[in-house]
């Protein structure tokens, strides 16, 4: 007997869902701050899996990011080209608060004093201009010992084009210093942009040392328990990596958790046959939302940590599924400003104490909260009976806020749902109109636990026809990660002007990196014929800043073909992101990026028939009065989510209870279940 096993930690719940005997089960349990790992184990446990019979094992975490939000990472320092010590102070001109005359750029991970110089300079080409001097390395070192410093960032000019100066510099290092972490921006990106290079660097030393205990840590108590093989991690870039390649580079796993619900929603809208998906993860800490466009998701190399409105936040140039993340999600806690104002979120109660409905001396009131008053959440089936909510506590709370503003509680309950939907529709506003699409072409996939409760709401703003809610949607980031191969993305900087004559230098330019990515694999037990390559180019018109990605058509098209074909796409990508084009423009390659995907044996996802009888009726539990607010309060009918059926179909107002989250269906919603479990919500306007 095998069986499959994925978990996720996030802020509030670890979440883990496993496949035994073609049956799919899943269980939560609260993340334990801050050895993360023992929430996995937790998971384990109360699954009651024998850890010796599993034979795959994923994990996703949240424990990269959060050591950069935190600021929970280690003492940095950076050595880089002699005359660009403060290429982190200068960092862009991007000025988002443009009206602030105190504007002041984020601060450097790196204070100055710990940022060094070593001469030695290459060109812009990657010809070395002036050797290394490597002299001076033995007094830098000396004095990063004397402050403890625990890693150190090496990132030198042009070093995207040419590494033996980095090469040499990191092996120096651990020459002198073998007990320090010591990381390369080689290792990371193969990319110009200087500020950005260096930048993710410093972020992947700073996170070095704390993501490879943990990484460690875990994989010695699954092993502990009798885990065969070491996990796979979950990376941002929409695949899996190798315990040992994440433990090299952990900056990318960044966004390690939300992408395996991202994941999730891709593979599932290609068994259901909609690959236009708005897909929207509603956590306890924070709801994540990303744009899935004829079954694919789009990758960016430009995220940007903790951006907002007012600041100009921190690039890390990795690829990373364009994911937009916001401080809204189950435990946000509602307050009130010195003004008057009510607010919700970015500030989470967690887990401990978690919502006041939590019963853990929690006081201040939260989005769940706001859902149990409102009735949408079932108290009598609170965290899946887990926990006996204390409804009086909740009240308390929203009517302390209620006199506070001169309002009943039930108005501030309300108040929090709207300004907590308010939040989330602009979120999925700047993956989709934003980004040149428009929502009304599109299906809103929800999950998380808190994605259900939100789901019909958000699509009734946004004009969405049809919500779907998809099998195992509390814990579906987790779900997504039995679905995934491995995968390694390599990027270079690689200019090419494109003329007729451009599909020879395009084809050498790939050759080299496909034979990277193949011995790369070939380290990982990978044969040639189980990783399949997918290659792209970052392009751009002559004079332009930024460029769009294009996928490249087939290398074994004639000349001609090729570029137009190539051309054409480019066009149609430019129009799409910037809303016009310039087709007698020339254009310029930037980057080319070649996808490596380790194929592995993946989670089957079977239909089942349809049921002999279509009346859902015979899945009601009860019911109970719900307020929907200004569409008023209905009593309605409790569905449990196990007992509805293929075929089944019936209309709102409508609850349906499963273990790890509970779908709201608005008046006059038209509901149907699909072959695989999930629930598609028709909307009408």
């Amino acid at each position: 007997m095998t069986i499959r096993v994925a978990t996720d930690v996030g802020g509030t719940f670890t979440d883990l869902v496993y496949i035994e005997q073609g049956t799919v089960k899943a269980v939560k349990s609260d993340t334990t701050p801050p050895n993360f790992e023992q929430g996995v184990i937790n998971t384990v446990d109360k699954a009651n899996i024998s850890l010796a019979d599993v034979d795959f094992f994923a994990h996703g975490s949240t424990v990269v990011i959060n050591a950069i939000t935190e600021r929970k990472g280690v003492k940095t320092a950076l050595i880089t080209t002699q005359g660009f010590r403060d290429v982190l102070e200068i960092a862009r001109g991007n000025t988002p608060d443009i009206f602030n005359n105190c504007y002041q750029k984020p601060t450097p991970f790196v204070e100055r004093h710990l940022r060094r110089e070593l001469p030695g300079r290459l060109d812009h080409l990657g010809r070395e201009i002036t050797p290394l001097d490597l002299s001076l390395l033995p007094e830098i070192l000396t004095y990063f010992k004397s402050l403890d410093i625990q890693a150190i960032a090496v990132c030198f000019l042009h070093s995207y084009l040419n590494n033996e100066h980095e090469k040499a510099a990191v092996i120096a290092i651990q020459k002198y210093w073998p007990e320090v972490d010591v990381i390369a921006s080689y290792e990371i990106s193969s990319e110009w942009r200087e500020y950005e290079r260096t930048n993710t660097t410093v972020l992947s030393a700073y996170v070095l040392p704390p993501a490879q205990q943990y990484l460690n840590k875990l994989n010695e108590k699954l092993a502990e328990k009798g885990l065969k093989n070491a996990p796979y991690i979950m990376q941002s870039n929409g695949g899996i990596a190798t315990l040992k390649a994440a433990c090299k580079n952990p900056i990318t796993l960044v966004e390690s958790g939300p992408v395996g619900g991202i994941l999730g929603a891709v593979a599932y809208g290609k068994v259901i046959g909609d690959e236009n998906l708005l897909a929207l993860d509603i956590g306890g800490t924070t709801a994540k939302c990303s744009l899935i466009n004829q079954g694919e998701t789009r990758i960016t190399t430009e995220y940007m940590l903790e951006k907002t409105q007012s600041t100009a936040g921190y690039p890390i140039k990795t690829p990373v599924i364009d994911i937009v993340e916001i401080g809204n999600g189950g435990g946000s806690i509602a307050w009130v400003d010195a003004a008057g104002s009510l607010h919700v979120g970015p500030k989470s109660a967690g887990s401990t104490p978690g919502p006041v409905a939590y019963g853990r001396n929690g006081t201040e009131p939260t989005t769940t909260d706001a859902n149990l008053y409102t009735g949408r959440i079932n108290p009598d089936n609170f965290a899946g009976g887990e926990i006996k909510p204390a409804q009086q506590a909740v009240h308390n709370a929203f009517k302390k806020l209620g006199d506070t503003l001169g309002v009943t509680a039930m108005e501030i309950a309300h108040g929090v749902l709207k300004i907590a939907n308010s939040n989330m529709v602009n979120a999925l506003k700047l993956i989709s109109v934003n980004r040149g699409f428009d929502p009304r072409d599109f299906s809103l996939m929800a999950f998380g636990g808190g994605g259900a409760l939100h789901a019909t709401a958000l699509a009734k703003e946004l004009n969405v026809r049809k919500v779907i809610i998809p099998p195992f949607a509390g814990v579906f980031s987790a779900w997504g990660m039995l679905m995934l191969d491995l995968r390694r993305d390599y990027i270079h900087t690689h200019k090419i002007s494109i003329t007729h004559d451009s599909k020879t230098d395009i084809g050498k330019a790939f050759d080299g990196v496909m034979a990277n990515a193949l011995a790369d694999y070939k380290e990982d037990g990978f044969s040639e014929d189980k990783v399949m390559l997918e290659l792209y180019v970052d392009a751009r018109y002559h004079g332009q800043e930024h460029t769009v990605k294009i996928p490249i058509p087939a290398l074994s098209l004639d000349n001609k073909e090729f570029i137009d074909t190539l051309s054409q796409r480019f066009h149609q990508a430019h129009k799409q992101e910037y809303t016009f084009n310039l087709e007698d423009s020339a254009i310029e390659i930037v980057n080319i990026h070649l996808v490596a995907f380790g194929l592995l044996d993946k989670a089957e996802i079977t239909p089942v028939a349809k049921s002999e009888s279509a009346d859902a009726s015979t899945a009601i539990i009860g019911q109970r009065d719900v307020d929907f607010d200004e569409l008023g309060t209905h009593n309605t009918p409790l569905y449990n989510r196990e007992l509805l059926t293929h075929g089944m179909k019936f209309s709102g107002p409508a609850i349906i209870e499963e273990p790890t989250t509970t779908t709201v269906i608005l008046p006059d919603n038209k509901v149907e279940i699909d072959a695989f479990g999930g629930i598609h919500i028709h909307l009408t306007y």
